[in-house]
């Protein structure tokens, strides 16, 4: 799968959002290593703090599913001018299970960026720094 394609695959998430409250729907898909991708999309609530990211959702899916170690690429697009960054939670989640992880943000006209995940989250940690 191209960048360009995991990025038209996250594209077709934002429809499947729920943003009664940001109006700001988020699509991700994330491509392990075996070409498995798993997608996902935010989901808001009234209770703010118990909202997800479509990043999130994607990494929550894959692990559920069996994947933990094996993430290569994640396309984060969003409905807006700019390139939809994640969030630091996002950043650190990711990082937990995939600190070598490629980072593509998109924007509105299907453009994206393309940087590694420790540019996005610099000094990060996980597991190997805690032991």
């Amino acid at each position: 799968m191209t960048d360009q394609e995991l990025v038209e695959l996250a594209f077709t998430m934002l429809e499947r959002s729920y943003v009664p409250y940001s109006h700001f729907p988020v699509g991700a898909a994330l491509e392990c290593a075996d070409g498995t991708v798993f997608t996902g999309c935010n989901v808001e609530n009234a209770a703010y703090g118990s909202s997800i990211c479509a990043e999130r959702t994607a990494l929550v899916k894959a692990v559920s599913g069996g994947h933990r170690d094996d993430f290569t690429r994640i396309a984060v697009v969003g409905n807006s001018t700019e390139p939809c960054w994640p969030c630091g939670a996002c950043r650190q989640m990711l990082y937990e299970f995939a600190p070598g992880l490629t980072v593509l943000v998109a924007q509105r006209d299907h453009s994206f960026v393309k940087l590694p995940l420790s540019e996005l989250l610099t000094h990060g940690f996980g597991p190997k720094s805690l032991g």
